[in-house]
């Protein structure tokens, strides 16, 4: 690099070859840098060196030469120099690394056992002139560095090739992947006798016999014996080509108890807000009734202790599910549930609640504002909403029964009475105070006023307020629109003296209920919303209140109950206040529930199953068989139940079977149904056709799966698999949003996996594009899909054979 009189550098020497810094030879004898002196900076794809001080040669000019790594790309050269008079000089140049000769293979990701391949190698001639000369493809198997040629059918290695100048031409070998050759190894190498150019590599093989989980439920409500047939297991003896890996039992007799460990987190939520305080003291109460309540339940908190009962779902049966919980985006959820459910024994712990409760108590006392009001959180204004909340959870806790210091919800509910005043003489400001005034907090008033009818009734003053929303209540229950509205006007009414209205608008919720034996009773307008009034798991919290209050009814009221518990099966419930409302609504009949400790018992093949560990409380049992010991009329499967209540449990048979013969698998709430398309260019625009016989190298083959599922589900994982002979067109990982679903996309080498957070009811598409890049014969690969709280709910498709011309 050469300094002008102007400061202007001059690109003298750029070349290739030596490893130092070095003086142009003939020029000096000595280095004309001190490279201890020297200093590099390294980033993600560029080098930067540092020098004190350069000495040109007796021209002016500084060369220095390096060694490029081995890499065929274009390089840029940047240089910055000054001298003591601050003159400064820059200078820039390209130059491109490259052989006369280059040999590209085009290697698939990956093979599968029985695939057909064209693989694929490129020479290019870089030359002026004609080269001629040899190309060979050989291939080894890694593990003992042995020729398979023989065994891919690759009996001619060796190819002639002939290019004009500048040109390029591909070459390919057809092989066929034998079973149980392993992880193979390829080395392309192009010789014309003077040039040459070789490239080897690794090329993993996947086994064409996949391990296949497809899972059973087993629900029940009791008493009562059920027969469920698992149809795949009892005709797996005609496929000569499956082989059992295992077959898994797992049955929870009580899941009640799922309940009483989700109060941990009511007491560990951080934040300070005043409704958080209040669940703080809600679960401690709670805990404190239970343990309380029968000496069989406090040994049960013992006997969890240090046991897999504590463990989040998302961390059990890891050997059932299609990915670890450490492959997934839900590890740090799976840590921080299970963290909550180890404090079941701290919750319980005697010392620990009667501390706990009169310190949470004494905290809401100094947060209640002079009106009695609360604020949301501490220095805020009083909202009427959070005080409803809270007074309304103090009037539930003594509704169960519990003894607890209502003094603070009594203090609020002169300011509540004064609210509804208030909005009452607002009303009759108006010309129409006979229109419909009514509204969700309205309602929630009503209901939650209603605990302390007895004890601190209206004011005088306040009544006529009161009677004027009861009268509204009556004329326009119908009008409100949501459920959990209605049921807290049937229960004021009820409890204002009401007998009449409160069944009428209890039967008409009942009208548009659906029933089923699996998921009891619930309605089909639960879906996410962010309106507290339609929130689905207090909204049938609410709902187990009202038919046991205002109608009495028995049955609707565990069927309900069964729909709760469903719920925590395939979901976390992630509020609270969620968490709160369903805990009070499944203890609200006394917690004889957690009493039982009768098992449920299953009968495979006519064999009753004789658990030998029983989890205590849940009585959850596990009984696993291996490979030799599956057979299939264990696809005759009895359960009974000898008390009342719901219970659930599920078979999981996993083996090992031809992808090609892997049918699918519809024996769950989950539906997946996978199809291929070509995407072709037509005069109206791209067109989707169903693919039928074979596509061209080049071609868009779109993949679509379609989700069906009839019940919420967290935390589901679905991966589809990818043919050898394919590429995704798509190759970054994103979070996408469609159809009301968010989910993450992640592409791999062999698969799409796709991870959802929530999964409401309903049928959803998937779809993706992906490009033939090599010719020959190869498996789709299946799409599967599984709810990793609950691995029972799980399904995946058929492969399809593809066939490129």
């Amino acid at each position: 690099m050469k300094l002008a009189d102007n400061g202007i550098a001059d690109a003298s020497v750029l070349s290739a070859g030596k490893s130092d810094m070095v003086a142009a030879p003939g020029r000096e004898s000595k280095p004309l840098v001190d490279l201890s002196k020297v200093t590099a900076r390294k980033n993600l794809n560029e080098t930067a060196f540092f020098f004190p001080q350069l000495t040109s040669d007796s021209n002016g000019v500084v060369r220095m030469v390096f060694t490029m790594p081995e890499a065929l790309t274009q390089w840029k050269f940047m240089g910055f120099a000054h001298d003591k008079e601050m003159r400064s000089g820059f200078l820039e140049g390209k130059t491109v690394t490259a052989k006369d000769l280059m040999v590209q293979p085009n290697a698939p990701r990956f093979l599968r056992e029985g695939d057909v391949l064209e693989f694929s190698v490129k020479v290019l001639n870089q030359t002026t002139n004609r080269q001629a000369g040899k190309v060979r493809l050989t291939f080894n198997q890694a593990l003992n560095d042995k020729s398979a040629d023989q065994l891919l059918g690759n009996t001619k290695p060796e190819l002639d090739f002939d290019i004009p100048a500048k040109e390029s031409r591909s070459y390919s070998w057809r092989i066929k992947v034998p079973d149980d050759i392993g992880f193979l190894s390829y080395k392309a190498v192009g010789s014309t006798g003077t040039v040459s150019d070789g490239e080897e590599g690794y090329l993993p093989v996947l086994s064409r016999r996949i391990l296949v989980t497809e899972s059973l439920p087993l629900p029940i409500r009791g008493p009562a014996t059920k027969k469920f047939d698992f149809a795949k297991l009892e005709k797996s003896g005609s496929s000569d080509t499956l082989r059992h890996q295992s077959l898994t039992v797992q049955m929870v007799s009580n899941p009640s108890w799922y309940a009483v460990m989700a109060l941990p987190y009511l007491m560990e939520f951080p934040h300070e807000c005043s409704e958080q305080t209040f669940n703080r003291f809600y679960a401690n109460a709670l805990a404190r009734n239970i343990a309380n309540s029968d000496p069989r339940i406090r040994r049960v908190f013992d006997q969890w202790k240090g046991t897999p009962a504590l463990e989040s779902p998302l961390e059990k049966n890891q050997d059932l599910k299609s990915v670890s919980i450490e492959e997934t985006p839900w590890l740090r959820q799976a840590e921080s549930e299970s963290q909550a459910r180890r404090n079941v024994g701290i919750l319980f712990d005697e010392n620990r609640l009667n501390d706990e409760t009169a310190s949470v108590l004494q905290k809401l006392q100094q947060m209640q504002l002079s009106d009695g009001l609360w604020p949301w959180f501490p220095g805020g204004r009083g909202d009427e909403y959070i005080t409803l909340y809270i007074t309304t959870g103090f009037g539930r806790l003594r509704h169960l029964g519990l003894d607890v210091n209502t003094g603070v919800a009594v203090r609020s509910l002169n300011r509540l009475d004064g609210w509804i005043d208030e909005q009452y003489r607002e009303i009759l400001k108006h010309d129409h105070p006979n229109d419909n005034h009514l509204s969700t907090t309205v309602a929630f008033y009503l209901y939650g006023r209603s605990f302390f009818l007895k004890d601190r009734p209206v004011n005088a003053v306040h009544q006529e307020a009161v009677n004027y929303f009861l009268g509204q209540a009556r004329k326009y229950w119908l009008e409100m629109g949501n459920r959990q509205s209605q049921g807290h006007l049937a229960i004021a009414l009820l409890r204002f003296g009401d007998n009449k209205t409160p069944k009428d608008i209890m039967k008409s919720i009942k009208e548009h209920s659906v029933s089923n034996e699996e998921m009891g009773m619930f309605w089909r307008d639960t879906e996410l919303s962010w309106w507290w009034y339609r929130a689905p798991i207090e909204t049938q919290a609410l709902m187990i209140e009202a038919f046991d209050e205002v109608m009495q009814d028995a049955k609707t009221v565990e069927d309900c109950k069964v729909w709760l518990l469903k719920q925590k099966q395939t979901e976390d419930w992630k509020t609270t206040k969620a968490t709160a409302d369903a805990v009070y609504a499944l203890l609200l009949r006394g917690t004889n529930l957690l009493a039982s400790d009768a098992l449920v018992e299953v009968s495979l093949g006519g064999k009753t199953i004789k658990p030998e560990k029983v989890e205590a409380g849940t009585g959850f049992y596990e009984q696993k068989f291996a490979g030799a010991e599956v057979k299939p009329k264990m696809g005759e499967i009895v359960v009974k139940k000898i008390d009342t209540g719901v219970a659930w449990g599920s078979v999981h048979w996993q083996y090992l079977e031809d992808i090609s013969k892997v049918t699918p698998h519809e024996g769950t709430p989950l539906k997946l149904n996978k199809t291929l398309f070509v995407k072709r260019n037509t005069a109206r625009g791209p067109v989707l056709e169903p693919l039928k016989g074979g596509v061209n190298v080049g071609d868009e083959l779109v993949v679509r799966i379609e989700l069906r599922t009839d019940r919420d589900m967290e935390y589901v994982h679905m991966k589809d698999q990818r043919g050898s002979g394919l590429e995704p067109v798509n190759v970054l990982s994103q979070y996408k949003y469609q159809d009301g679903l968010a989910y993450y996309e992640s592409t791999r080498d062999t698969a799409s996996h796709f991870f959802i957070d929530y999964l409401p009811k309903g049928v959803y598409v998937f779809e993706y594009s992906t490009r033939v890049a090599q010719r020959g014969q190869y498996q789709s690969g299946i799409a599967e899909i599984q709810c990793m709280y609950a691995p029972e709910f799980n399904s995946h498709s058929q492969s399809y054979g593809i066939t490129v011309k």
